[in-house]
């Protein structure tokens, strides 16, 4: 006997999205149901690029079909979507075209891995299936070009805008690219703010899901500026369990609080460091402060990332972790944490801008 379609559904509601917490039936993430003598097909179209979990989810759902009475031998085949929509972001910020989504990716200081974290959380986006730009904001220490392993200038056809260059399947931008490596920005504060929004709004980026941006380390006066003027969904607080980092981890949170970006989550860097010779594990930077931390400030905790000398050998080379060693245990951590990051923005209210028709006024005689 062929089962009902309430029959499937409620099969296939005990599967859950590991990263909203809501089973796929509720989320209406389960569309076009067949079902047939010997199979059940359906695609499921996930909010956020989460490839790396699609092998387990389809071992999922066959083990819940194959739960109800003579479907015990059912085919069960998955078509998996993965559809990304545009999110709001803080109110009276003009939006990009062609971006649907911008991450900020911070610290309240230097020297926590920010930089590493941001090239590495945008080739984990793109290796989980979505369209992934980079935008180095960092005008005093632009470290994305050599990172990403690029060294031309940017091309402009119109010389008015710049096509971005591609790092591992990444649209990258940076000031480094448009400056020798030893000369110093001897800017102040105005024109620097100035030159990375010609950065982000002169570049033309192809049609991103998300945009990653390198912001600058602080809580000064150009990041108080950059976060009120660029149009982002959410940010990511990179820090150490460290106390002085995270003393200056929670003046950022605070810092995006005040101008109304969401924090996506803390990132707990160098969290952990391992000996390659004896294989002796010990805590340098202190144990457990940036999840402490999150729980205190009421922000979810992304992870922790290990003290490996391969992150940076990885990064000063121009090929970061991900790209590097796909496959890798540093890998899967840096992908867990694009699916995190990436769910939550899902999960916002959706920016439906883009669906208004314009209004024109024209003179009539």
């Amino acid at each position: 006997m062929v089962p009902t379609q309430e029959q499937v559904f409620e099969a296939l509601g005990a599967v859950r999205d590991p990263y909203l917490n809501t089973d796929f039936v509720q989320n209406k993430s389960i569309k076009n149901l067949s079902i047939s003598a010997q199979t059940v097909s359906f695609d499921l179209e996930m909010g956020y690029p989460a490839q790396s979990i699609w092998s387990g989810l389809q071992e999922r759902f066959e083990k819940a079909v194959r739960t109800l009475p003579n479907a015990q031998d059912t085919q069960v085949r998955v078509n998996f979507k993965t559809n990304v929509v545009a999110h709001t972001a803080q109110g009276g910020v003009q939006l990009l075209p062609q971006v649907k989504n911008i991450i900020g990716v911070a610290s309240g200081k230097g020297g926590v891995g920010k930089s590493t974290t941001a090239a590495n959380l945008a080739l984990a986006l793109q290796a989980e299936g979505a369209t992934v730009g980079l935008l180095d904001a960092d005008i005093y220490g632009p470290s994305q070009p050599m990172m990403m392993g690029l060294s031309a200038r940017p091309e402009s056809a119109d010389g008015k805008t710049m096509q971005p260059l591609l790092g591992h399947g990444v649209q990258v931008m940076s000031i480094g690219f448009l400056v020798s490596p030893n000369e110093a920005m001897v800017w102040r504060g105005p024109m620097a703010t100035q030159a990375l929004e010609q950065l982000l709004r002169q570049t033309n980026w192809n049609s991103l899901d998300y945009l990653i941006i390198d912001l600058p380390p602080g809580t000064g006066d150009i990041q108080l500026t950059l976060s009120q003027r660029v149009p982002m969904t959410g940010s990511v607080i990179v820090t150490t369990p460290q106390d002085i980092a995270l003393i200056d981890a929670r003046k950022g949170i605070r810092m995006f609080e005040k101008v109304g970006v969401p924090i996506l989550g803390v990132l707990e860097n160098m969290a952990v460091h391992t000996c390659t010779n004896c294989g002796h594990t010990e805590h340098i930077f202190g144990e457990g402060g940036g999840k402490s931390m999150a729980t205190e400030l009421n922000v979810d905790y992304l992870g922790a990332l290990p003290l490996d000398i391969q992150i940076r050998l990885q990064a000063d080379g121009g090929t970061p972790t991900v790209a590097a060693d796909p496959d890798g245990a540093v890998a899967a951590i840096y992908k867990d944490v694009a699916r995190r990051v990436a769910a939550k923005v899902s999960a916002k209210t959706k920016d439906f801008s883009s669906k208004f028709p314009s209004i024109k006024i024209s003179k009539t005689t």
